[in-house]
C-alpha cells in the first residue's frame, strides 16, 4: 500500500505540472492544445543533449530543457495560433484544435526524420536512493518531483503576486475589459502559451533518465493532462493540483490491480464516464482560474 501511495504521488505530482500548463493555456486563451505533448518531447530532447553533447550538470540540462519549451512555444504561437486569431471570427476554438492537431503531427514526424525511432536517454543523474519500508525511491524521482513541486509554488506566486501575472488572470477573466484597461492582449497571449509549453518541456528534461526521447513520447502525458482537465473541469486552474494528484494515484492502482496494458482503456473508460455524466468535471468549470 506504502509503494502505490508514493508511486502515485510521484507521478501525480508531474502530471500537475504538465496538466498546469495546458488548463493556463485553455483557460486564456481557449486553446485546446492537443500538442502540448510534444512539448514534453522538445524538454526530453534538450535535456539529453544537453546532459550528453554539451556535458552540462543536471540541473543546468533541466533548466535548457524548460527554456527551449519556453523559446519554442513563443515562436510557434508568433507563427500559428497569432495570426489565426487575427483573422478567425467564428469557430476559434475548433480550428485552434485543428491548427494544434496539425502541430502535433508536424513535430512527431519531423523529429523522427531527423533523429530517427531511435530512444535517447541517461541511466541517471542522481546517484542514489531513499529507503522507505520495502519500497525504494531513486533520487532522480525525488528530485524530479521537488522541481514540479517547487515550480508550482513559484508559478502561483508570479500569477497570483506579480503584475504580469495578474494581468494573464485578468485576460482569463475578461479578455475585453483587460483590454480596455491597457492589458497587451496579444503579448499576453504570447506569454502564456510559451510559459505552458515550458511547464511540459521542464517535465520532460527532469524525467529524462525515467523516460528517454522519442518521437512519439509525448502522446502519454498529452493524455494524461487531458484526463486531468476533464477530471477537474476545462479551464479550472487551482483544482489541477488536485486533479493530477488524483490521476497518479488512479493510473498506479489500475497498474497494481489489473496491469500497465489495461491502464489507458481504463483512464479513457473513466473519461466517457465523466463525460456523459458530469461533463463539467468532478469541481464544476470556473470562469475564473
Amino acid at each position: 500500500m506504502v509503494d502505490i501511495l508514493i508511486s502515485g504521488v510521484l507521478r501525480g505530482g508531474m502530471y500537475v505540472l504538465i496538466a498546469l500548463g495546458l488548463a493556463l493555456i485553455y483557460g486564456v486563451m481557449e486553446i485546446p492544445n492537443f500538442a502540448h505533448g510534444e512539448y514534453y518531447l522538445f524538454g526530453a530532447y534538450a535535456a539529453y543533449f544537453a546532459l550528453t553533447t554539451f556535458g552540462q550538470a543536471p540541473i543546468t540540462a533541466i533548466i535548457i530543457a524548460a527554456l527551449t519549451g519556453f523559446v519554442l512555444g513563443a515562436l510557434i504561437e508568433k507563427v500559428t495560433f497569432s495570426p489565426l486569431r487575427k483573422r478567425c471570427s467564428v469557430d476559434w476554438v475548433t480550428n485552434a484544435f485543428m491548427i494544434a492537431a496539425g502541430i502535433s503531427l508536424i513535430i512527431q514526424n519531423s523529429v523522427q526524420y531527423i533523429f530517427g525511432a531511435n530512444y535517447y536517454g541517461v541511466e541517471k543523474l542522481w546517484d542514489g536512493s531513499v529507503a522507505i519500508g520495502n519500497f525504494n525511491v531513486s533520487y532522480d524521482r525525488l528530485v524530479a518531483f521537488g522541481i514540479a513541486m517547487v515550480t508550482l509554488v513559484i508559478f502561483w506566486f508570479f500569477l497570483k503576486k506579480t503584475k504580469t501575472g495578474i494581468s494573464i488572470l485578468s485576460v482569463a477573466d475578461d479578455e475585453i475589459g483587460a483590454m480596455l484597461m491597457g492589458v497587451n492582449i496579444e503579448k499576453i497571449h504570447t506569454l502564456t502559451y510559451a510559459l505552458g509549453c515550458m511547464l511540459a518541456a521542464l517535465a520532460g528534461g527532469a524525467l529524462i533518465s525515467i523516460t528517454p526521447a522519442y518521437p512519439t513520447m509525448g502522446t502519454a502525458p498529452n493524455l494524461a493532462a487531458w484526463f486531468v482537465i476533464i477530471l477537474v473541469g476545462v479551464g479550472n486552474l487551482s483544482a489541477v493540483i488536485v486533479g493530477g494528484f488524483l490521476v497518479g494515484l488512479f493510473e498506479i492502482v489500475a497498474t497494481y490491480t489489473i496491469g500497465a496494458a489495461w491502464q489507458n482503456v481504463i483512464s479513457l473508460s473513466v473519461i466517457i464516464l465523466i463525460l456523459l455524466f458530469k461533463p463539467n468535471g468532478l469541481f464544476g468549470r470556473k470562469k475564473k482560474v
